[in-house]
């Protein structure tokens, strides 16, 4: 399915149009209908005579409602620009066009309305001259221009027929299982809830489906789906929609959050952009400018970091980083329109290519702006490995999520970019999957490389500070690279099966670290062990081990696991551990005893006792009921 949307300045008989096209009044209010002016977004639909139906938007034309004009404008296949034969192309129109142009609007028709107003062909002859002129640099350059009456109804069988003709090359919504409802207007039904409209995108929802609001993670399920005041089972990519949503309030609910499922969607606050400044702005776009953001039917303040200049003048494009006020969830690809708040004034506009960058760029840096180009217009591969250098390490099924790109040029692009080395999978097996849930996690070689290289180095920092541990401690290297905890985990496990690293229970050290012992150490250490070998059920405890080999030596006694620390500072041989829990496995399972019991068996003093007690305690070989134990 397809949606056209109008544009064009006040007056100029844009929902008078609609209405006489489709037989349906788009001014739903009564404020809109009292002062004969759209003042929100109106709707309708028609046949068009190949059969084939279409949704229509109805956008205000008057500067003071731009917003909603914009909030309705950014989902559309087609755009009708309406000019009035008698006051010909006014500011709006030129604004209007300039928004139609910074959203890449693909198609569009100007329908010449108050045609039956016109006596003098030469009149109407040097409107549509100066039409051409104003469309010559737009998207619409070579748009169709059909004059109309919306009294008479002159021109407008040609004007569905033109609109019918330009659709046949439209196209279609991709479904990429990933549906997104950039909601332009909520409502409550009377028994059944709150509804809310938009045209859906990037996939398809069903009665009953799971969805979530974003931003906000507010969860509902679908009760009901209508297109065009019908109900469907089905909702597909395209379509105008209402969605009758469980579980939520219309308080709930506003414009420009969008409905989408479940865990696909993250809200944003910073997004990398190609900015264009529109041809005829008497305004250049400065770097650090705070300006009005709209995307989707989403509007919010910002502001604007120039990454490659500290200007645009009319009509120049560049690289920028917009801050974002309050969160909005948007996509890769998704157009954008920035204003001036004041004076109200439309100011360019353009492309998103990365809307979860991980950092604030540095101005005027080659290699981020490099790598924006290669998101913006490199080949699949080039752009999928731009995103993981972007990004860092990616589950799969959020590349395939994220990328913007069809599923078959992500699995294409990723295989070329796995059989060259550039890119490497950390899962079980190099696997590449569309499924959404898939963990195994995706990263260029170049940020393999350089993790690794920062790893190595802190290892070997560690290894030289303290030359006696067996290692680093897996959190504190996590930690310290700044990794998530699956990504840390799967890249040990690389690392140890390339032989860099060697992970061992809670600690990792670079393969082959060994703990060399001075002459002085073996002696001291072997005096130690002859006294723990003597009395093994009444050692030395901890201090008396530091106080006798020195605090670097004990650490190194437990790390090697030579000895066993317990609670109380006691201190045993693992030798002497596993006989004394021999000796009590043999009295059998279920069999209890008191810490005397256990005192006289070994008989070692109590302090002794009660921590060994507590170890088995932690080790589930007993369990404690009252004063005794209870082996299990």
């Amino acid at each position: 399915m397809f949606v056209v949307g109008t544009a064009g300045h006040v007056d100029h008989g844009k929902s008078s149009l609609v209405r006489a096209l489709t037989g349906i009044n788009p001014d739903r209010l009564r404020e809109e209908q009292q002062r004969e002016m759209t003042i929100d977004l109106g709707f309708a639909w028609v046949t068009l005579p190949s059969g084939r139906e279409i949704s229509v938007v109805d956008v205000p034309g008057h500067e003071d409602f731009i917003r909603n004009m914009l909030a309705g404008v950014g989902g559309i296949d087609l755009a009708v620009l309406v000019v009035a034969a008698d006051e010909s192309v006014m500011p709006q129109t030129r604004e209007h066009l300039a928004i139609l142009d910074l959203l890449k609007v693909p198609l569009g028709v100007v329908a010449l309305t108050k045609a039956d107003l016109i006596e003098d062909p030469d009149w109407l002859d040097l409107v549509v001259e100066e039409l051409r002129e104003t469309l010559a640099h737009s998207a619409l350059a070579d748009a169709p221009i059909v004059p109309v009456s919306s009294v008479t109804g002159q021109g407008l069988p040609e004007l569905l027929s033109s609109i019918d003709t330009l659709l046949d090359s439209a196209q279609g919504r991709a479904d990429l299982d990933m549906p997104r409802l950039p909601i332009d207007r909520v409502f409550s039904v009377a028994g059944f809830g709150t509804v809310v409209t938009g045209t859906l995108s990037g996939g398809g929802f069903r009665v009953g489906d799971a969805v979530e609001i974003v931003p906000g993670g507010l969860t509902a399920r679908i009760r009901g789906l209508q297109a065009h005041k019908a109900k469907v089972e089905e909702a597909i990519p395209g379509m105008r929609v209402a969605v009758n949503l469980t579980g939520l309030d219309v308080s709930d609910i506003s414009r420009g959050q969008v409905v989408a499922k479940p865990g696909v969607f993250r809200a944003t606050s910073l997004v990398d952009a190609r900015l264009r400044s529109v041809l005829e702005s008497p305004i250049a776009i400065q770097h650090g400018m705070e300006v009005e953001f709209f995307s989707g039917s989403a509007s919010v303040l910002g502001r604007v970091r120039l990454l490659d200049c500290d200007e645009l003048s009319a009509g120049h494009s560049g690289w920028a980083q917009i801050v974002l006020r309050e969160p909005v969830a948007l996509a890769r690809g998704d157009r954008f329109v920035i204003r001036l708040p004041s004076p109200s004034m439309t100011l360019g506009g353009g492309g998103l290519v990365e809307v979860h960058p991980v950092r604030r760029h540095r101005r005027l840096d080659q290699d981020v702006l490099s790598r924006l180009e290669a998101l913006d217009t490199g080949d699949p591969a080039a752009r999928l490995l731009a995103l993981l250098e972007e990004r860092g390490a990616l589950a799969v099924g959020a590349l395939f999520r994220e990328c913007g790109m069809e599923p078959d040029d992500v699995r294409k692009a990723l295989g070329d970019l796995l059989d060259r080395g550039a890119a490497l999978v950390l899962g079980d097996a190099p696997v590449v999957s569309t499924d959404p849930a898939a963990t195994d996690l995706v990263l260029s070689r170049l940020h393999w490389d350089r993790t690794m290289e920062r790893a190595e180095s802190l290892l070997r920092a560690f290894h030289k500070a303290q030359p006696l541990r067996p290692g680093m401690p897996r959190e504190e290297l996590r930690s310290r690279l700044g990794l998530t905890a699956e990504f840390a985990s799967r890249l040990l496990a690389r690392a140890h099966q390339e032989g860099i690293m060697a992970p061992a229970g809670d600690v990792v050290a670079l393969a082959g670290h060994r703990a060399v012992l001075s002459d002085g150490d073996e002696r001291a250490i072997a005096d130690l062990m002859d006294q723990f070998r003597a009395q093994p059920y009444t050692p030395p405890g901890w201090s008396d081990v530091v106080a006798e080999v020195g605090e670097r030596l004990a650490q190194y006694l437990v790390d090697r696991g030579d000895l066993v620390r317990l609670s109380g500072g006691v201190t045993f041989t693992p030798d002497a551990m596993d006989q004394m829990i021999g000796q009590l496995k043999e009295m059998g399972a279920g069999r209890s005893f008191s810490v005397a019991e256990v005192r006289d068996l070994f008989g070692a003093s109590r302090k002794y006792v009660v921590a060994f007690l507590e170890e088995m305690d932690r080790r589930r070989i007993t369990h404690r009921v009252g004063d005794e134990r209870v082996l299990r």
